[in-house]
């Protein structure tokens, strides 16, 4: 968690638009390890490889690709650190309130867990309980998730192929 907070400073305060790439790849690196942690292993897993490892592939490709040319701001850094460290201290402040982590009589453990064991084959024919929970019970949700991912693709796409028309009109109005 510490080195989460250092990369977030780091981030915040960097100029260079591939160093902060660099360093928005190894915030998605140290939030799969927390997942990991936590017992989440589809979650680490996604966020390993479409935060860490596609994203940052994308983006250093974006950067190569658009040959941008940074531009120095004068404006402080004071502010979004401040602002990132008050909306880290309200989301803790917001978790103060949830059980203790791994205790077995939270909410979720005496009433949809035991439900969704019991009952998960005969509601929907799976025998798998995770996969009837990721696209049974969640099937919206992962349509939602699998959604935007495909619309920012298109969107990633359509700049790109933009910005190489526009390449190709100077390269014939300079001939």
């Amino acid at each position: 968690m510490t080195l989460l907070i250092f990369v977030t400073i780091g981030i915040i305060q960097q100029r260079r638009l591939f160093a902060v790439v660099i360093l928005a790849g190894a915030y998605s690196f140290l939030m799969a390890s927390v997942m990991l942690v936590l017992d989440a292993v589809d979650v680490a897993l996604t966020e390993a490889s479409v935060g860490a490892g596609i994203s940052t592939v994308v983006l250093l490709a974006t950067l190569h690709l658009t040959k941008t040319i940074e531009i120095h701001s004068l404006r402080p850094t004071a502010i979004p650190l401040l602002l990132s460290i008050v909306v880290g201290m309200l989301i803790v402040w917001g978790t103060l309130g949830l059980p203790p982590f791994g205790t077995a009589d939270s909410p979720i453990h005496a009433h949809v867990a035991p439900r969704y064991l019991s009952q998960s084959i005969a509601e929907t024919g799976v025998p798998n309980v995770v996969t009837a929970v990721l696209a049974d019970y969640r099937g919206f949700d992962t349509l939602g998730e699998v959604t935007v991912i495909f619309t920012a693709g298109i969107g990633v796409m359509l700049l790109l192929r933009g910005l190489r028309r526009r390449d190709e009109g100077r390269s014939g109005a300079e001939q």
